[in-house]
């Protein structure tokens, strides 16, 4: 057996798979029964507009097909959804079950094929409604269920879950990245979001509403975790860091503990409100002309210092007496200067000069 047989016969018994197909109906009972799981992160994530939610039951009633759902078999039977939320939210918010106090009923707005679904409802006794025979067409509709069965490797769930929405999905990195691993571990999740609410770390970061909302925050939560031990030399051997960080996501999620959560906060809070207390506006760039730090957050700034000041924290080892000053000089390098790694670089090539940097600099 070639090399290539050999990963595809160890990567295929990672990962169980069903398939068959399924009327709405019987999908809607699942989630009645409570064993078509949606988590909350989930739903948070539910961001069709009117419009979209409205083409989506159009289609089903003029009988165009729909992709398929994917769930995941948990260990207690129940399915999870992995790919599919924005169509099955919109089929159970049309129906009134998502709860009242997240989401209205959905009113449909007129379509390309079917103008007078505007303003139409489920069934209300004073709104235009669907008719008995259009509920039931919906219904009986059929979807195609792919089903990762129960004991598939969750890393392989996780990567399923990430080459499904990589496809054509609005949805930022952290935000996909959340959603499933609060099927491996919820309360990694939990910690993440409450670590990004630290106040030395938002101020900090005074990132925009659109940003938070995407969870770049917490984004930036996790690239501390992965990188902040990492010694020189592995920070040179990262040669894909959106992999990497995902591999280490789900492995940390997998042996998150109160002890390991402890000792990680105690480093993510000693640097992050060592830093605010230094200045506030650290993560920005320094301009030497108006001596002093201006525009917007800059990653650079973060793997700079967040994660030099992370590593000689954790190590134990001495933290440059002035570190306002190691930061303007850090700008002052003639390549910094002239912004050589804020753009055009990709970001496993400005790790490798930027972490080492920035370590080098903040050392006593």
């Amino acid at each position: 057996m070639n090399y290539l047989e050999s990963e595809l016969a160890e990567a295929r018994r990672t990962i169980s798979t069903d398939s068959y197909p399924m009327s709405i109906g019987e999908l809607t009972n699942l989630y009645r029964d409570k064993e078509l799981v949606i988590r909350p992160p989930f739903q948070r994530l539910f961001r069709w507009s009117e419009s979209q939610k409205s083409r989506l039951i159009e289609s089903i009633l003029i009988g165009i097909p729909l992709p398929s759902i994917f769930v995941a078999q948990d260990e207690a039977g129940k399915w999870e959804l992995v790919d599919g939320l924005q169509r099955v939210s919109t089929l159970l918010q049309l129906q009134g079950l998502l709860p009242r106090e997240d989401y209205d009923e959905l009113v449909l707005t007129g379509t390309k094929y079917l103008p007078s679904l505007d303003g139409v409802m489920w069934d209300s006794e004073t709104e235009p409604s669907l008719t008995p025979a259009q509920r039931l067409d919906i219904k009986r509709a059929k979807v195609d269920l792919k089903i990762v069965l129960r004991g598939s490797d969750p890393k392989t769930k996780f990567d399923l879950f990430q080459r499904l929405n990589s496809f054509g999905s609005k949805l930022s990195n952290q935000e996909i990245r959340n959603a499933q691993l609060v099927g491996v571990n919820p309360a990694f999740v939990e910690w993440l979001g409450r670590l990004a609410e630290i106040d030395s770390f938002s101020s900090l970061l005074r990132l925009p509403e659109g940003d938070k909302e995407k969870k770049y925050d917490e984004e930036l939560v996790l690239r501390f975790l992965f990188l902040h031990s990492k010694t020189d030399d592995e920070i040179l051997k990262i040669k894909n860091f959106q992999d990497e960080i995902e591999e280490f996501a789900v492995d940390f999620a997998l042996s998150f503990n109160d002890d390991v959560a402890s000792s990680l906060e105690s480093v993510f809070r000693a640097t992050f409100d060592r830093l605010a207390s230094v200045d506030e506006n650290m993560f920005r760039k320094w301009d030497s002309q108006r001596g002093r730090f201006t525009g917007g957050f800059l990653n650079t700034s973060f793997e700079a210092f967040a994660i030099g000041l992370g590593y000689i924290i954790s190590t134990g080892s001495t933290v440059q007496a002035d570190i306002r000053q190691a930061v303007i000089d850090f700008w002052s390098q003639p390549e910094m200067a002239a912004g050589q790694f804020a753009t055009g670089k990709s970001t496993e090539a400005r790790l490798r000069v930027i972490v080492p940097r920035g370590r080098a600099m903040l050392l006593g």
